[in-house]
């Protein structure tokens, strides 16, 4: 039974290539998301996630890589972001709000002017994530490799400033420049997934996993260990079942929704277990230590 849900599936080849998509997206999106989480940026992600849909339509009016116009919408998102979280005249989350509005609003001014408008409308905000081929996985993986070198390489200097921006500053770090650096590499994370799980789904996958790892763990390490292995287990529960309960019930799923649902349920697994493992840590209580007679 386990094996005709878990392994089945991924005997055919485009099981196969969505799987190692959705396994590399889930360990990429679930590192980048515990920074995230212990920003509290998530607002910052939903915002990236739709303004990087005006260049995506941009670039297929104009016939060119849909993967380099998400770029150049998302790097300059990032440079906006960091700016706007850095200014003092506008309140951010009033000038997150306008630049996703904008943004989201001129992408479908855009891609309502051309004839294919439902299909491609679907494809950019869902993605297709059982059509990606072997060079969308090798850009993937590109990608992940320059995510995790720049987090690994300035892992002390983000933690300072997610713990303690105020020392962060005393001590000489560019703070600027660390925001700079976290919001290019969750826009790169929303670049690479834009094919498998489009511009809307892209978010689940980073605040899901390290939301859920931040309740059943204490240590950061731990915690970037728990939402990689939650996002790429959540990826491959959730292609297995939507191939099984499209196949043997005949009713269709989307593969990357039904992704997210597994990474919610796993989610609400985390929430419900805490409060449960507290009460019985409470309820042991202190080991008495026997005191010495004589």
């Amino acid at each position: 039974m386990i094996q005709r849900l878990l392994l089945e599936p991924f005997q055919v080849e485009y099981m196969r290539r969505a799987l190692v998509e959705v396994v590399l997206l889930g360990v990429l999106a679930g590192g980048v998301g515990v920074a995230v989480v212990l920003r509290r940026l998530a607002f910052y992600g939903d915002v990236l996630t739709h303004t990087v849909f005006p260049g995506v339509v941009v670039a297929a009016m104009l016939g060119q890589s849909l993967f380099v116009g998400a770029l150049v919408a998302a790097l300059a998102t990032a440079a906006l972001l960091t700016g706007l979280g850095r200014a003092r005249r506008v309140p951010v989350d009033a000038g997150l709000a306008i630049l996703l509005t904008s943004f989201f609003s001129l992408g479908v001014v855009l891609v309502s002017r051309r004839q294919s408008y439902t299909s491609d409308l679907t494809l950019f905000l869902f993605g297709r994530l059982l059509a990606v081929d072997a060079a969308d996985i090798v850009r993937t993986a590109v990608v992940g490799a320059v995510v995790v070198s720049a987090l690994v390489l300035a892992r002390k200097e983000l933690l300072l400033r997610a713990f303690d921006p105020g020392a962060a500053e005393a001590l000489g770090y560019r703070t600027g420049l660390l925001d700079l650096l976290l919001n290019v590499c969750i826009a790169l994370v929303v670049v690479a997934a834009l094919k498998a799980v489009g511009t809307l789904l892209v978010l689940a996958l980073v605040v899901i996993p390290a939301a859920a790892a931040k309740l059943v763990a204490q240590r950061v390490g731990v915690m970037v260990a728990v939402a990689c292995l939650l996002g790429a287990l959540g990826g491959w529960l959730g292609l297995a079942a939507s191939y099984r309960v499209s196949l043997d019930y005949g009713v269709r799923l989307g593969s990357a929704a039904t992704v997210v649902l597994v990474l919610v349920a796993a989610f609400a697994l985390c929430a419900l277990a805490t409060p449960l493992r507290r009460l019985a840590t409470r309820r042991a209580g202190p080991t008495a230590t026997p005191r010495s007679v004589g």
